[in-house]
């Protein structure tokens, strides 16, 4: 618990003193920064199209407890950057409890992943996500053993198409005063690539210590977000349909909500003429989970829901960006009670295309 209230204390001051003290650049530029459009001199192809803070907070996806590839409700993307590679390191820690008793002792349990990730063009509507991850989990349990399991995660792949872009409402920066809306819609499928093990559910009522779902899945997903000047809020809501695995396990299918609102505050690296960005973050994230079927049964208390906060910043050095993210559960009712979300950290670094 020091150390989280270490991180919160830490994010908590990088809020005040960016809202406090960041200046935006006056530049005739500056109101671009935060639209995803080309300015009039683009179109000649005098100046390359940034990718900025309008395509934000791509949509989320994770089974409860960390099996699930996209890292527990961190998301597709950031806010920073439209196209990228990079990679991102996610811990989760929970609770669960080791029987089925009231008085069964709790576990600790901690969910580890590092993942390869990339936001890529296809076209100018049509974008391609990707994330690779690799797991490193591990529970104690009250007799001071523990247990470690490790491996390459489920690969997820996912289209996004834009529905609606921003465009410009004036000719010169003085006049775009008119907010920016943006829609996505995105399909796409999750590969059983992970390992699933019956075997790591024995002794527990927590069946998401996996690697691995085992399972092919459906990924559907929609994100809408508006902006003016530099603030910009992102609405998303996503559905994954989940199927049986080749060991006759079914997890419950997951949906996903979340709003996040940011604002960018823009300099310049006087010495090399870097352009420089900080987008502190608020938001809230819910995941809402179906019952598991185990051999064609509905096994108790595998459905919940839990709704965490989000507080956060992110970074942009040219095409380096950079970020920290924290999510800390408002209210839970997980697998009947009986696992409990303690907190989630994510950090990445990306270089942006």
């Amino acid at each position: 618990m020091q150390n989280i209230k270490s991180i919160i204390l830490l994010i908590l001051g990088v809020f005040g003193s960016t809202f406090l003290k960041a200046e935006s650049l006056k530049d005739s530029t500056n109101v671009f920064a935060n639209f995803n459009f080309k300015t009039a001199t683009e179109d000649f192809g005098l100046v390359e199209n940034q990718k900025t803070s309008a395509e934000f907070f791509d949509f989320d996806d994770c089974d409860v407890c960390g099996c699930g590839s996209s890292g527990g409700s961190m998301g597709y993307g950031t806010i920073g950057d439209g196209n990228f590679v990079g990679v991102r390191y996610i811990t989760q820690q929970y609770r669960s409890r080791d029987g089925i008793y009231n008085n069964s002792p709790w576990i600790d349990e901690n969910f580890n992943t590092m993942q390869a990730w990339a936001r890529i063009p296809v076209s100018q509507k049509i974008k391609l996500n990707v994330i690779v991850p690799y797991h490193f989990h591990n529970r104690q349990f009250v007799d001071e053993t523990s247990q470690r399991i490790n491996g390459l995660g489920d690969i997820s792949i996912l289209g996004f198409y834009q529905l609606i872009s921003p465009k410009l409402d004036g000719f010169l920066p003085e006049q775009q005063t008119k907010f920016k809306h943006n829609i996505e819609v995105g399909v796409g499928v999750k590969l059983p690539t992970g390992e699933y093990d019956r075997a790591n559910n024995e002794g527990s009522v927590n069946p998401s210590f996996q690697v691995g779902t085992g399972s092919w899945d459906v990924l559907l997903a929609s994100n809408y977000s508006v902006s003016h000047k530099n603030w910009g809020l992102g609405v998303l809501a996503n559905y994954t349909i989940k199927t049986e695995n080749e060991q006759e396990y079914h997890f419950g299918d997951q949906f996903n909500y979340g709003v996040n609102l940011f604002r960018t505050f823009n300099t310049m690296n006087a010495k090399t003429f870097t352009p420089v960005s900080i987008s502190p973050v608020l938001g809230i994230s819910g995941e809402v989970f179906g019952e598991n079927e185990s051999y064609g049964v509905v096994v108790q208390d595998t459905k919940g829901n839990v709704l965490f906060s989000r507080i956060g910043v992110e970074s942009t050095y040219g095409k380096i960006s950079g970020g920290v993210n924290l999510m800390l559960p408002l209210s839970q009712d997980l697998n009947g009670g009986v696992v409990e979300a303690k907190m989630r950290l994510g950090i990445h670094l990306n270089f942006v295309l």
